[in-house]
């Protein structure tokens, strides 16, 4: 590995520069992933290991400090018997929304050697080939749960929290299963070679603070206190989880994740001086005049101060639609920016 300067920051020990990484980083921003899409469905470019480690690599020629494995949270949904599609400007539709315990039922438990040995091997793949750390992941459990019930993206979390306030048992039962699923592929994951991992819970933030710790937490923390143990980074991802922090940081990671809605110094200051943070700059800035991107992520890098343990990320996933030139303009301003 000859640029470890992300896995530095992560563990709060000083680095040469800030490093850069951005959630969905290989995507549909960058023409030759387009190019590839247009072979190969979504589905069948994770399935392929070669196709998944061709795309995991397509973004580092913008410089960027870490790869991430290109994957999908919803794989896990279908060898545990929930079978699922992505239907086109829709995203996920999942056939058989779970809505009961009888549903609930229907979902198995299994190992990811069995179900998901593609993902292992993709990983194994890119530590041939990678000169900067792998961040493996996966979806947390609530996130997970929203897709099974509501059969697919929503804007209300309606049946999804009706069936935790309505049917607890079912509710634990269901994120037993998934965290249990979860647990699992990411200890699999740094067995095969991934360098750090991050839990996506992108949809958390609907919760109160009070539902987080009954309903949420303690599932969390199951996966997270025992990834913890495998001596990788931990990054615990969410969006809109200002209130949440405090909860987040108790469920675990050693890295916690910050969007654009929370000041970093104001996070910072929640999840404690003893967890580094990744964050914030918001993802539309990217579609912004270039000069406008750049003060922006300045901005970003001035509320860090220089502080131990600060990996420069967007608070969510790249859009679609972003330059890639944007992209790498504000990768090169962070790098020379923060060099020390």
């Amino acid at each position: 590995m000859k640029n470890d300067r992300f896995l530095r920051a992560c563990r709060r020990e000083p680095v040469d520069a800030t490093p850069v990484w951005m959630m969905r980083q290989a995507g549909r921003y960058m023409p030759e992933y387009r190019a590839l899409r247009s072979k190969h469905s979504m589905l069948e470019a994770c399935r392929t290991p070669a196709l998944a480690a061709e795309v995991t690599m397509q973004p580092l020629r913008l410089g960027m400090d870490a790869a991430i494995l290109f994957s999908d949270i919803l794989l896990p949904l279908e060898p545990m018997g929930a079978a699922f599609d992505f239907a086109k400007g829709e995203g996920p539709v999942i056939f058989s929304p779970i809505a009961d315990q009888t549903g609930v039922d229907r979902l198995r438990v299994f190992e990811p050697e069995d179900g998901l040995g593609y993902v292992l091997e993709t990983i194994r793949i890119l530590k041939k080939e990678l000169e900067v750390p792998l961040i493996g992941f996966a979806g947390a459990p609530f996130t997970l749960a929203s897709y099974l019930i509501e059969g697919g993206k929503t804007a209300t979390f309606a049946k999804t929290k009706r069936l935790m306030y309505e049917h607890p048992e079912a509710w634990h039962s269901v994120m037993g299963k998934l965290s249990e699923v979860v647990r699992r592929l990411l200890r699999k994951q740094i067995e095969a070679g991934a360098d750090a991992i991050q839990l996506f819970d992108s949809w958390v933030g609907q919760l109160s603070a009070d539902d987080y710790r009954l309903y949420v937490q303690p599932h969390v923390a199951h996966i997270l206190q025992d990834i913890e143990t495998c001596g990788v980074p931990v990054i615990h991802f969410g969006t809109g989880t200002y209130h949440l922090l405090e909860a987040q940081r108790e469920a675990g990671g050693t890295v916690i994740g910050l969007d654009w809605r929370t000041p970093i110094g104001a996070g910072w200051a929640k999840v404690g001086a003893d967890r580094a943070v990744q964050g914030n700059l918001d993802p539309t800035v990217l579609l912004a005049p270039r000069p406008i991107a750049l003060q922006h992520a300045e901005h970003v890098l001035a509320q860090a101060a220089s502080r131990p343990g600060h990996i420069f990320n967007l608070g969510h996933g790249i859009l679609p639609e972003t330059p890639v030139v944007t992209v790498e303009a504000v990768v090169d301003f962070v790098h020379c920016a923060s060099a020390r």
